[in-house]
């Protein structure tokens, strides 16, 4: 386990030392935005767990310090990293060489890649083309990282570099010290050696594209459709031309192909000249671009601009307003509120034009009002980040959830991990499945739900009829064996299961998916199906070794692996350990009791994940272990816990997170932990109470309705609940129903430094059983 040592103390103290104060209550209310850094979680995370499975989590952080429109299409952000390799973020606290602004499409905090993306930077003196020879040097003391704005002063480019912007569209604000010749220089990014720039100097624009390749697993085809940009400026132009990496072409309108290819243009400017350049993107063409920057920045005017955005957020982040003696918890639940504002993103163009899913031919054309969605990281935000936007955003919400059944009308197959509007072998599971049911149950109906329902059955009952579709990443891999066994063997030779490793963490996560879907199935009356799919979602019962207790291997004669090997990472598991995964049953945990042979030992075993540090908060498949212990009648247990990895897994600094964001699962589970409840079991109308965090959080809802938590009392110290009540009436119940939220109310918590034992501890005080 990674604890803290003097430099990375150091590191902290020296961030927070320059952070901004939300200062006084009424600047909480009208600022939010004061209390955000979007510098956190850019570094090597120092979290107390950090490192201790994971990957990419020591050396690098995975987030991103953008300005952006919550869910807009582009992220605008500063970039230190030349690259849209796998893996590789645009922007790394430790670096400290600035290389411009770039409209990013990193999928924020994953181990994936950049796409479609260009780059643009003011520079001064003299002409440097690549971006390694444009790195200038910057402090992370003359930087301003908010949502809506971003600053940096250049002192050997003698200048300041201001960004504000839209969704598909964004601002800069060059103000140079000295007179002399300035250069803007831009380029498509591209680590495939592809893409086109070139220049209009009569209308002022730079007009370019970089084509999107799908690079997963090995296989890189073009994805049919590129990212478009165009870029306008004022100034007249003393010189222009493209260059290939250091080869400059004077005078040269175009370029095309080939590394390291951009243009730049020279110009004039005063001592203390300020410089306004506007830029745009699309995902369809470059009319696409023009009308973006038209529609959302057709001034000069870079103040109404960021006062535009700021606005946006200021309504955004005030869905949740929280009151808190406790300045460092309300910073960490603010920029963790900005975090989960990232993804899924905005692919469609302001007219509503997209590229169709997988092909990118042909171009479609969405409904008035319509917003479609890319990037869902699903493996990751099923859990909480979509839930957190069902409740408090649930139109936005439903609009994804009809994202996804475009995405099956226009591939044949509702994806398992969409992201680059395409499908991909990423991660495993089926849990569009999860996000669609989640929305489902919890009412909201702005989406098609009997054709949403159709992929969804389409994907747990039929196996894609190609080798091809089926390494793609379309329908649901092992399907034949898992139907077959109720579980997926470990043997290669069975039924499509050839190279498919991670059997149990399969069998588990499908058996979770299958119980979602005959949530829908219910719904819209399908008995049949809803039998069926009931007895699968037991299948995990299949996987879960009676000797144990604990998720074990299985081999297709039914016989479990004979091995010790609960606590260590293991093929048949997906990023963790067998001790992690066996408490992926969120739809069941009363019979994983039973598996386990009683509560008791249930019990047992769920204290030795927090007092043998096996519990690893860095990665999803512990997030709802916590919250466990209510069902099994000890809430007390899951409010000191869940203080506890609050406290510990979540820090005001640039390492402040522990493991990657995972598109903002991560703060998702911060947001809701904090409030004090938390969704266990997306795809179920029920949340698990925990420790309110703060004296008081009021949710202001889209039906018009307020939901306030009240706990007067809390504190570092009165982490236990000592009793409760809703709406002035004692409440023993350890979970909350969403309609209870919806319908608005007040629920007041009495906190205490003491565990109140009897409180919510009775078999009716805990959330439901649905078998």
């Amino acid at each position: 386990m990674k604890r803290f040592n003097p430099k990375s103390l150091w590191t902290l103290l020296l961030f927070t030392a320059f952070l901004p104060s939300c200062q006084t209550e009424k600047d909480k209310q009208e600022t939010l935005q004061q209390c955000i850094d979007t510098r956190t979680g850019t570094a090597a995370s120092i979290t107390q767990t950090a490192g201790m499975f994971g990957k990419h989590t020591e050396e690098y952080g995975q987030t991103l310090p953008a300005v952006l429109e919550p869910n807009g299409m582009n992220f605008w952000t500063p970039q230190t990293q030349d690259t849209e390799q796998k893996c590789i973020a645009p922007y790394y606290y430790r670096d400290s060489l600035f290389q411009g602004f770039r409209n990013s499409h990193w999928i924020v905090g994953g181990c994936t890649q950049d796409y479609g993306s260009m780059t643009l930077a003011a520079l001064s003196g003299t002409l440097r083309c690549t971006s390694e020879k444009r790195g200038t040097r910057f402090s992370h003391h003359d930087e301003q990282a908010t949502p809506s704005y971003y600053a940096v002063t250049l002192p050997d480019e003698q200048l300041k570099a201001e960004m504000t912007g839209r969704s598909r569209a964004a601002i800069f604000r060059f103000t140079y010290q000295k007179e002399g010749n300035a250069y803007l220089v831009v380029n498509p990014n591209s680590d495939e050696g592809e893409g086109y720039i070139e220049i209009d100097t009569l209308n002022k624009r730079i007009y370019g594209y970089n084509p999107v390749h799908r690079i997963y697993q090995g296989w890189g085809e073009p994805a049919g459709y590129s990212g478009h940009f165009v870029v306008e400026y004022q100034k007249e132009l003393t010189g222009f031309g493209t260059f290939r990496k250091d080869s400059i072409f004077p005078s040269q309108t175009s370029i095309c192909s080939g590394q390291g290819i951009g243009l730049y243009i020279r110009f004039r400017v005063n001592s203390d000249e300020k410089v306004l350049v506007k830029a745009a993107s699309s995902f369809t063409d470059k009319d696409g671009a023009l009308k973006n920057l038209a529609a959302e920045i057709p001034h000069w005017d870079f103040d109404q601009t960021h006062k535009e955005l700021t606005n946006i957020w200021e309504q955004h982040l005030a869905s949740v307003k929280i009151k808190t003696n406790d300045e460092l918890a309300r910073r960490k639940f603010y920029t963790a509120l900005y975090h989960t504002s990232f993804l899924p993103r905005t692919f469609n163009d302001i007219d509503g034009r997209y590229p169709s899913f997988s092909t990118g031919e042909p171009i479609r054309q969405l409904a008035k009002d319509e917003t479609y969605y890319e990037d869902f990281s699903m493996w990751d935000t099923y859990r909480a980040l979509h839930p957190l936007i069902n409740l408090l955003h649930p139109t936005r919400g439903g609009q994804m959830m009809q994202s996804l059944v475009h995405k099956y009308e226009e591939g044949g197959w509702l994806p398992i991990f969409p992201c680059w509007n395409s499908y991909t072998a990423a991660m495993i599971g089926d849990h569009c499945i999860a996000a669609l049911g989640d929305a489902c149950v919890k009412g909201i109906r702005n989406f098609d739900v009997q054709k949403a329902y159709e992929g969804m059955r389409r994907n747990a009952f039929e196996s894609p009829a190609t080798h091809e579709e089926y390494v793609n990443g379309m329908g649901r891999r092992a399907l034949q064996s898992y139907l077959q066994y109720g579980y997926i063997p470990l043997e290669d030779s069975v039924p499509d299961a050839f190279h498919v490793r991670e059997q149990v963490s399969r069998t588990l996560e499908y058996a979770y998916d299958d119980f979602v879907l005959a949530q829908v199935a219910k719904h819209l009356g399908k008995t049949e199906d809803y039998e069926t799919l009931m007895r699968r979602a037991q299948n995990y019962r299949n996987v879960i070794d009676p000797r144990t207790g604990y998720a074990q291997g299985r081999h297709a004669d039914g016989t479990f692996l004979n091995e010790n090997n609960a606590f260590g990472f293991a093929k048949f598991i997906t990023e963790g350990a067998p001790c992690h995964y066996t408490w992926y049953v969120p739809h069941d945990p009363y019979g994983l009791m039973e598996c386990m042979g009683g509560q008791e030992q249930y019990i047992a075993k769920l204290d030795s994940m927090f007092s043998q540090n096996r519990y690893w908060h860095g990665n999803e498949p512990c997030h709802q272990v916590a919250f466990m212990f209510n069902y099994a009648r000890q809430p007390w247990k899951t409010q000191r816990a869940v203080r506890h990895i609050l406290q510990t897994e979540y820090l005001d600094a640039p390492g402040g997170l522990s493991g990657n964001d995972d598109a903002g699962q991560m703060s998702a589970w911060y947001v809701f932990a904090a409030l004090g409840f938390y969704p266990v079991c997306p795809g179920t109308p029920y949340y698990a109470l925990a420790s309110p965090s703060f004296q008081e959080a009021v949710l202001t809802l889209e039906n018009g309705n307020t939901f306030r938590l009240l706990a007067p009392e809390a504190s570092a110290e009165n982490i236990y609940i000592q009793r409760v009540t809703l709406d002035g009436k004692p409440y023993t119940k350890n979970y909350i129903t969403h309609e209870d939220i919806l319908r608005g109310g007040t629920m007041e918590f009495e906190m205490g430094p003491e565990p109140v034992p009897g409180w919510g501890n009775k078999p009716e005080d805990c959330p439901p059983r649905a078998f």
